[in-house]
């Protein structure tokens, strides 16, 4: 699980990554990305909408994959950034956790978060 420093608490924070960040778009997934230089470390946020799977509960399973798959990478962002993950597809909840993790590395490579 992802430690409770590396989450978004409050509303404000998600809007400012929204209306700042820049994207990196995937196949079942995009990344919001923005530098905040006001923290230490990076935060994540994972957005799954109701349209994408209207289970909670297959909804829950795809955001904690998705938190365990980035705190593997989290030895590799060294810049403090704010991070949101924009769910499309829900097959995400059954992917292999090995396809999840480097789809998610590929994104972080490619938004310039981890080298």
């Amino acid at each position: 699980m992802l430690a409770r420093t590396h989450r978004f608490h409050g509303y404000n924070a998600l809007n400012f990554v929204h209306r700042q960040g820049q994207v990196v778009r995937g196949q079942s997934m995009s990344l919001k990305y923005s530098i905040n230089t006001r923290r230490d470390t990076y935060r994540v946020a994972v957005v799954v909408s109701k349209k994408v799977a209207r289970s909670a509960v297959l909804r829950n399973r795809i955001r904690r994959r998705i938190f365990e798959a980035v705190r593997t990478q989290a030895k590799a962002i060294a810049k403090p950034y704010d991070l949101v993950f924009m769910v499309y597809n829900a097959e995400l909840a059954v992917m292999d956790a090995e396809k999840l993790r480097k789809t998610i590395a590929d994104q972080l490579r490619k938004a310039g978060v981890v080298l």
